[in-house]
């Protein structure tokens, strides 16, 4: 819901899902991988908070602890990012 509102254009997952260039479609509409990169959860800022759809690390990292319950969210974890952006065609 958030990446077809425009307030989502990344995601962060322990796997590699996509490639540069790979088109994904939701709800009938493109959006391209513009990157992917490798980060650790302890270089995550306010602004890649932005990028998945929250305002802040901490209600990012909330976000997630409540999807993954268990899970601990470690400063040195590293996950594959995956930015994206409509394709307007």
């Amino acid at each position: 819901n958030k990446v077809i509102k425009g307030s989502k254009t990344a995601t962060r997952r322990n796997g590699r899902y996509a490639d540069v260039g790979e088109i994904m479609v939701l709800e009938d509409q493109k959006f391209v991988v513009e990157r992917v990169y490798s980060q650790s959860l302890g270089e995550l800022t306010d602004e890649n908070a932005r990028q998945e759809g929250y305002a802040t690390v901490e209600e990012y990292k909330q976000s997630i602890l409540s999807y993954h319950p268990g899970m601990p969210w470690l400063p040195q974890m590293r996950v594959w990012v995956h930015e994206f952006r409509l394709v307007n065609d």
